[in-house]
């Protein structure tokens, strides 16, 4: 793999693990695939995960880019899918995906805003802009 940019789409494979030369998409033999994701979380400001060709996705980094963000997206297999948190932080002011609903998720500055629905509602409500000048990529 090659250096990725904070724009790249990554296929990660959590169950598997593999070295990638990015250090901060590096992944440890020993991690369970939540640490991972909570690692992973932690490290970038913006991320998605997502399941592979997700339209979903594609919406949100069209939103996200359409403020001047880049998120880091990546990939999950059906089998990591159940790893990543699922409840939004209310002060992230995303209305939630609940435990049910598959991904996209996106994460700002390390809270779960939501699905698509909850990224949407928090732009139209005029807190993304500064939700994401707070962590620091506006």
């Amino acid at each position: 793999m090659q250096g990725l940019c904070s724009d790249d789409l990554v296929r990660l494979d959590l169950a598997t693990p593999t070295a990638a030369s990015a250090s901060s998409l590096s992944i440890d033999a020993d991690e369970s695939a939540e640490t991972r994701i909570q690692r992973l979380i932690s490290e970038h400001p913006v991320i998605i995960f997502s399941r592979s060709s997700c339209c979903m996705c594609h919406v949100m980094r069209k939103l996200l880019a359409s403020v001047g963000v880049n998120p880091t997206v990546i990939e999950l297999d059906d089998d990591e899918i159940d790893a990543i948190p699922t409840t939004p932080d209310p002060a992230s002011g995303g209305g939630g995906r609940g435990g049910a609903n598959p991904p996209p998720a996106v994460f700002i500055g390390g809270s779960c805003v939501g699905g698509l629905e909850s990224l949407v509602a928090l732009h139209l409500s005029g807190h993304l802009v500064p939700k994401l000048a707070e962590v620091g990529v506006l």
